[in-house]
């Protein structure tokens, strides 16, 4: 049976909540596998009180473990392409089969709210919402160094030397392209896990303050 379609749109301005503000803004956080992007992520979610975890589409199957709605937007494959014709996405990619991306009305929805909106997603999508939103404030989380960095990939001890070796070329491919692709306002890194978290919500709260002026 087909799913029905997803609607998502912005509370009128005259329902507006008591925490609704003008200071939304939305938040990219990059960087490559390994290097405490998520860690840093969940904590600046957990720290800054308006702020929401953007929720992906995807095209992938749905288990009995996930729900609807919180874990991903579940679409088929014709919903999904549906969409992409339509211009409803901020960014997408295909993984492993499986297509993901981020829906633009429910991001601007929270937005409207004045909500700090994070998206947690890889160069080429940064690249993509860059250019259909400008305003968006893109963060990229960087190693001590390289050799650092395949120490971490190693650390984790998940997955062989010859994968963990195209990870760690993947890697350098994308911490280059980040450094020169102009989707990035500022780069952490993460030599000192509690201070790269100081400094990315010193950041987040400095950049909310400047546009808020």
């Amino acid at each position: 049976m087909p799913q029905p379609p997803l609607v998502f749109s912005p509370d009128p301005a005259d329902h507006r909540l008591p925490s609704d503000t003008d200071n939304g803004l939305l938040l990219v956080i990059s960087g490559p596998s390994g290097v405490g992007k998520t860690t840093i992520t969940r904590a600046v979610e957990r720290s800054i009180p308006d702020a929401t975890f953007s929720i992906s589409a995807t095209t992938r199957p749905k288990t009995d473990a996930d729900v609807d709605g919180v874990d991903y937007h579940f679409l088929t494959s014709e919903q999904f392409t549906d969409r992409i014709a339509k211009d409803e996405f901020l960014e997408h990619a295909v993984y492993a089969g499986n297509c993901y991306g981020t829906l633009r009305a429910p991001v601007e929805a929270q937005l409207e709210r004045g909500r700090l909106v994070i998206l947690e997603i890889d160069v080429q999508g940064a690249e993509q919402v860059k250019s259909k939103r400008p305003d968006a404030f893109g963060v990229f989380i960087l190693p001590p160094s390289e050799d650092e960095l395949l120490e971490r990939l190693r650390a984790r001890k998940r997955e062989s030397e010859e994968v963990i070796q195209r990870r760690f070329a993947a890697a350098r491919e994308e911490i280059a392209r980040a450094k020169n692709n102009g989707a990035y306002d500022a780069f952490i890194t993460n030599d000192n896990l509690d201070r790269a978290i100081e400094e990315a919500l010193t950041l987040i709260r400095s950049e909310r303050e400047r546009r808020s002026r």
